[in-house]
């Protein structure tokens, strides 16, 4: 029989009997440094043969190269012929022989080159420094890094290497890399199959290579240990492995050549996509590619992508698991979410101070471009459905409230005394439905977001921005139209009359809670009804504490990033007191809207989400010898019943003391409050609410589990920021703390007044619940969630 096989692009003509290549005086020149020519048209690289004293290439200048090739061969199988014997220059063990006689293993030594596993995925090469113990060794491999390895981990010893010096192994992998060609083991397929012989890497070495130094052996061992397509293992004892030729029924060429070109040109692309890495790495922090770079390259996108997805454990599939693996691998890196976040960070892909949750919990930040464009389509329109109907309120001093960074404002506050004494309260609130209609595009997208998302970074609004703010939120000087809540009071606190009506008002302030707070601390004439809120907000308390209320204001921080990008971005912090009189004043006053609400929807039969809260047997006064503020609350909060809602009817509202309560104040901010608007306002044309108390249900459960989410995202990038600002902070910076329980033994549970954060430390003996303790801070590391106190005892 006569074989026909493809070497490099050529065939090679042999009989069945044909003795090896190297028989015939062909042979690689100075391996070392392999000469190799790459074909214009292919793109591929061909090895150069010498038969004597003539040179043969692929693709080269003389148009006889490859027909040299086939003659020379073709000369030397007749010289071969007519000799009738072989001149071999390899020993080849056949299967006659023992395995086990080459599977002889070498003690390990210092000095010597060795080639290990570092984990399950990643091959390292190494130098063998010292011993460890009484088996493993310690190696310097070609990272630079110094481990302790177990003789398992070693895969191959390179033979005839001793005292090797650890600077030059990246230069060895580097011409290794360059010397190997799959190719070649096509050759030597042939003639092993033939002999029905096994081989090691340095017989291996000796055929295609003409030579057995340390490095041929360890390009043969490349070649073998990487092969998919002509070879298997036979036997592995230790870092030995002999290889045998696998059946001609097993290899199909063609088919397998292709998927080894398939994947060598994946790990070429892999490759190139790692040396973008390594650059981008390298540069300094202002000059590191823009993110968008990273996308405009379908390839290198799925890459990167790859990567974030396995930084934030959203991998979507294996196969995207599988490529961000290959790319920590190539880096030298452990295959973690930590590593790609941190490899993310230092190319400049993600800032150092990167959301994760806001990434992992797929929280929509934008909106689409058809979003917007219907969104600005309703702010063209200028017809009022509610103009007919809309009481003129513009005669009122309107107060709207606010923290200073809010960007739209939802609500607004006014107040007078009537002739008889009783005081009277307008709770004014945006009109979103204004513009928005339900089952409309705009409000299905809403729906989806269910809540504006407040992040000390940024906001994410649940409208678009220029609809929330031209269009819907209550500004200063401007008429806009509002859904006004009219409440007179009795004196005890009670509510006496009420009104829910569309109305046109124009808001006269907008405060911060600090300005509000001054202003009724100067008592100014000139701003009376500014009094009247503060006191009506002061009989109201009372009044639900006397219908069981239950007082759970804290201290909270607010936090705002300035330039969240930056390595060093500027943190603006302060506490807000709950039981400030401005915080206060708005609180009381949107209960008060909430209880008006749910009375108007129970008397007119409106499906609303009627919230509440049942407690059972709460003592209160169980917790009077604690301090009010932080300490009482958390021990409160502690044993409350979650909240409940109902869609038909009120519900108790244990906590606020009410009947009955619905969220009303804030329709652009959550989307609860704007279906509570779409019922009442459709109840006020005269029209049937559009949905029943189970569709409200339905849509209430969507919004409810985007809520949780949302609030899981701001209070893990609230306290991030405070631990980053804590850990900016000098050493020996003293903090109070309030001892809010004991957590076990001495450890208690701490809240730290100046920055509003729960945290735990040792305190010392004889300390109690709600006493004040001075803390330092040991250790701050926000993206690790860690932050460790140590007590300052006092003298």
């Amino acid at each position: 029989m006569m074989a026909v096989r493809a070497v490099n692009g050529g065939s090679l003509f042999r009989t069945a009997a044909s003795p090896p290549l190297l028989t015939f005086g062909c042979r690689f020149r100075q391996f070392s440094s392999l000469p190799f020519r790459r074909n214009s048209e292919l793109g591929l690289r061909f090895p150069f043969f010498c038969c004597g004293n003539q040179f043969l290439g692929y693709g080269g200048g003389l148009s006889r190269s490859v027909h040299s090739l086939v003659d020379c061969v073709m000369e030397e199988l007749t010289a071969w012929r007519s000799r009738r014997r072989i001149r071999a220059t390899v020993k080849l063990t056949t299967s006659g022989e023992l395995l086990e006689d080459k599977l002889v293993n070498q003690e390990i030594e210092k000095g010597l080159l060795l080639e290990f596993k570092k984990d399950s995925d990643r091959v390292l090469l190494g130098v063998a420094q010292r011993p460890d113990g009484k088996k493993n060794w310690m190696v310097y491999d070609q990272n630079g890094v110094t481990s302790s390895i177990r003789p398992q981990q070693i895969t191959y010893i390179v033979p005839g290497v001793e005292n090797f010096d650890h600077a030059e192994i990246s230069k060895f992998l580097q011409k290794a890399q360059e010397n190997l060609d799959p190719t070649l083991l096509e050759i030597a397929w042939v003639e092993l199959l033939e002999k029905n012989a096994s081989v090691t890497a340095e017989e291996l070495a000796e055929m295609i290579f003409g030579s057995s130094e340390p490095l041929a052996s360890y390009c043969a061992h490349l070649l073998l240990s990487k092969d998919e397509v002509y070879f298997t293992v036979l036997a592995t004892k230790g870092s030995r492995t002999i290889y045998g030729p696998r059946p001609t029924g097993q290899v199909h060429v063609e088919e397998l050549l292709h998927k080894k070109l398939a994947k060598d040109a994946a790990e070429k692309e892999l490759q190139d996509f790692v040396q973008l890495i390594v650059s981008a790495k390298a540069k300094p922090a202002l000059a590191k590619p823009p993110k968008s770079s990273w996308m405009v390259d379908e390839k290198i996108q799925y890459k990167i992508e790859s990567l974030e997805a396995y930084a934030i454990d959203a991998c979507k599939s294996d196969e995207q698991r599988k490529t961000a693996g290959m790319i920590l691998k190539a880096m030298g890196l452990t295959k973690t979410a930590s590593s790609a976040l941190n490899l993310l960070i230092n190319i400049g892909y993600f800032p150092v101070h990167v959301n994760l949750d806001l990434l992992k919990l797929n929280i929509l930040t934008d909106h689409s471009d058809e979003i917007i464009a219907a969104a600005e389509s309703l702010l063209s329109d200028s017809s009022d459905s509610d103009e007919m109907n809309r009481e003129d309120l513009t005669h009122l001093k309107v107060y709207a409230i606010d923290v200073d960074e809010a960007d739209e404002l939802d609500d607004a506050l006014s107040a007078t005394k009537l002739q008889d004494g009783r005081m009277k309260i307008w709770i004014h609130v945006a009109d979103p439905a204004r513009y928005v209609e339900p089952g409309s595009m705009v409000d299905r997208e809403a729906l989806r977001r269910g809540t504006s998302v407040f992040l000390p970074t940024g906001t994410y609004p649940m409208f678009p921005e220029k609809l929330a703010m031209e269009g819907m939120s209550l500004k200063q000087g401007e008429l806009c139209n509002a859904v006004s809540v009219s409440v007179i009071l009795h004196s005890d606190g009670s509510i006496a009359e009420y009104s829910v009506q569309n109305s046109i008002i124009k808001p006269t302030y907008m405060l911060t809670y600090e300005s509000a707070t001054e202003l009724l601390h100067f008592n100014l004439e000139e701003e009376a009804e500014l009094k009247i809120l503060s006191e009506a907000a002061a009989l109201r308390l009372k009044w639900r504490r006397q219908q069981g209320a239950i007082d759970t204001s804290t201290l909270e921080a607010r936090i705002k990033v300035v330039n969240p990008e930056d390595l060093e971005p500027s943190i603006n912090l302060y506490v807000e007191n709950q039981a400030d009189p401005a915080m206060r004043l708005v609180s009381e006053m949107m209960i008060l809207c909430g209880e008006v609400v749910a009375t108007f929807g129970s008397c007119n039969n409106i499906p609303l989400p009627y919230r509440g809260q049942p407690q059972s047997n709460i003592d209160v006064s169980a917790y009077s010898h604690l301090p009010e503020g932080p300490v009482r609350s958390s021990a409160i909060v502690r044993i409350m019943r979650a909240a409940e809602i109902d869609f038909r009817k009120p519900i108790r509202h244990g906590v606020l003391g009410l009947p009955g309560y619905v969220q009303f104040t804030s329709p652009i901010r959550r989307y609860l409050d704007l279906l509570a608007h779409y019922q009442v306002k459709a109840f006020l044309k005269g029209e049937t609410p559009p949905f029943s108390a189970g569709q409200l249900e339905g849509m209430a459960s969507i919004v409810n589990m985007q809520v949780r989410v949302v609030r899981k995202l701001s209070a893990s990038s609230l306290r991030y920021w405070i631990i980053e600002f804590l850990r900016r902070q000098p050493r020996e910076k003293k903090y109070r703390a309030l001892i809010l329980r004991f957590i076990k033994d001495r450890i208690a549970a701490l809240f730290v007044v100046e920055v509003g954060l729960q945290a735990s430390a040792w305190v010392s003996i004889g300390s109690q619940v709600g006493d004040e303790v001075e803390v330092q801070v040991e250790e701050a590391h926000p993206r690790d969630d860690v932050l460790y106190l140590k007590e300052v005892l006092r003298n």
